[in-house]
């Protein structure tokens, strides 16, 4: 793929991002898509053969960014793990009350929205779900090794539980347009992830 190609198709992707994390993916039309992105619809078919192989190309380049940004969080080593899997969720936090909604998490703007749309879309969140339960299980297990966080009985379990536990206080937070969901999850994170 040639620097023109790489540059037009991630150009797609940056806008609809901005407009879907706004509208949602059913709220944004192909031609409100194409003006924001200021490309011909031409162009967009050269890069997607469809709205929903865009939104497969959307989710897959988002899901890859997410993991590559958990090397900053989770995966910074200076720090102990326990601080580590705090931080992860403190930085959740920031980002869900913040004023940038592209800074949200896709998967709990689009989860719901695309569920009975697209069984590939539904596919490829699921996949990034499964991959960041994993890496916080990995957290929780380097923690109880350093001596950060008390032990405990099933890592992966106490992960999966606050992962969801986040998505379900993001969607309420969102509904009530109030920040004390995500608080109230917080505390409840610390109180989880103990220190010896």
């Amino acid at each position: 793929m040639n620097t023109q190609t790489k540059d037009t198709r991630s150009h797609i992707l940056e806008v609809g991002r901005s407009l879907i994390a706004r509208q949602g993916y059913v709220g944004v039309g192909l031609s409100e898509l194409l003006k924001a992105a200021d490309v011909p619809k031409g162009s967009f078919y050269h890069y997607f053969q469809s709205k929903e192989a865009y939104g497969c190309a959307l989710l897959e380049n988002f899901v890859a960014q997410y993991q590559e940004s958990l090397a900053d969080t989770l995966g910074n080593a200076e720090q102990p793990a326990r601080d580590r899997f705090l931080g992860y969720f403190e930085g959740w936090l920031a980002k869900q009350i913040g004023p940038s909604l592209q800074d949200r998490c896709l998967v709990v703007k689009l989860s719901a929205e695309v569920a009975d749309l697209s069984p590939d879309m539904s596919r490829i969140l699921q996949d990034g779900v499964s991959s960041i339960i994993s890496s916080l299980t990995e957290t929780l297990e380097q923690g109880i090794t350093d001596g950060s966080i008390a032990p405990l009985n099933d890592p992966y379990g106490l992960a999966r539980a606050i992962y969801y536990q986040w998505l379900g206080a993001s969607l309420v937070a969102g509904l009530s347009h109030d920040d004390a969901p995500l608080k109230a999850t917080m505390e409840a994170t610390k109180q989880a992830v103990p220190a010896p």
